[in-house]
């Protein structure tokens, strides 16, 4: 009887998680996996770096577009005594060190299936899907019938002095209004660039917004004030969900607030959703999954944009 118990505990004491209790070795527990994180968005992030260069024609000047989030690393890199260069290509190891190190503290296997990825993606686009759907609805006449809202649609225009921009709203004149007021030249934002800054969004808004301000927050409410387990999850959710949908019309970009979008409560309430589901689903799925489902939905939107409201 004592070694039966043994080995039950054994059993039990195997982190499988975050939320919920996977079958060991499952698709649903090999997935939520940090390691599968990294593997899974290895891709994503090339992508968007090799996309972020192809779509700055400026890139070695003063002109750049890139996703506020990932200016917000650079920035704290840059603070912490880093180099201008090394800051400039950090971010993506900051991914991957974090999720390293989650992968280490969880004590997971190590191993990745290659047969996994493409159920990965699979996943993530059916869990897009709601978001669309969401986002129709919020869409329909009366509330908002420009295009469809999106939880990332901020860029940041990267230059002697950055300011930030949306790109889901009316995005071809006020990002001109913008570069004008900054002493800029105008610039259309391609479709393509739509799509590159949307699958950094999904990497480094689930990054700050996700992974490291709920981690924050829980240790806040929990640690520090002392609340319930339960009330700090749901604080911390609802928190990070605002503050998700909030940084869309006001950012802090080179040591100063500035306006993005005007505020619009349709958008306002449509990213707080998004950034609950987002925080939902990085609890039971893990980081790699909701980073994906994130970059898919901007993706997905960007195609629904141009083809039928010609944005």
């Amino acid at each position: 009887m004592p070694t039966t118990g043994r080995k039950k505990k054994q059993k039990h004491d195997y982190p499988t998680s975050q939320l919920l209790n996977f079958a060991r070795d499952s698709y649903l527990e090999r997935t939520s996996r940090p390691i599968y994180a990294i593997l899974f968005l290895v891709p994503f992030i090339i992508f968007y770096e090799i996309g972020t260069i192809l779509i700055n024609t400026d890139v070695l000047t003063q002109y750049q577009v890139r996703v506020v989030a990932f200016v917000w690393v650079q920035d704290v890199l840059l603070h912490l005594g880093t180099s201008s260069r090394f800051a400039w290509i950090a971010p993506p190891l900051v991914v991957v060190v974090i999720l390293t190190g989650l992968q280490i503290a969880s004590k997971k296997q190590w191993y990745f299936c290659l047969s996994d990825y493409t159920p990965m993606i699979l996943e993530c686009v059916f869990l897009a899907v709601p978001l669309i759907v969401l986002s129709l609805l919020f869409n329909s006449p009366g509330t908002r019938p420009n295009n469809l809202p999106r939880p990332d649609s901020v860029r940041a225009t990267v230059q002697v002095s950055m300011a930030a921009q949306p790109r889901a709203v009316a995005p071809q004149d006020l990002v001109a209004t913008l570069d004008q007021q900054n002493g800029v030249r105008p610039k259309v934002h391609s479709f393509m660039t739509n799509i590159v800054t949307g699958v950094g969004a999904g990497i480094y808004e689930e990054l700050v917004f996700r992974l490291v301000l709920i981690c924050a927050l829980m240790v806040l409410f929990q640690d520090v004030i002392g609340l319930s387990r339960q009330n700090a999850i749901t604080l911390s959710v609802l928190m990070s969900a605002a503050l998700f949908s909030a940084h869309h019309h006001i950012v802090w970009i080179d040591g100063g607030l500035a306006r993005s979008a005007p505020f619009n409560w349709t958008e306002f309430s449509f990213r707080t959703i998004a950034g609950v589901y987002f925080a939902v689903l990085f609890a039971i799925r893990g980081f790699g999954i909701t980073a994906g489902t994130h970059a898919f939905y901007d993706i997905i939107a960007t195609f629904v944009n141009a083809f039928f409201f010609d944005q």
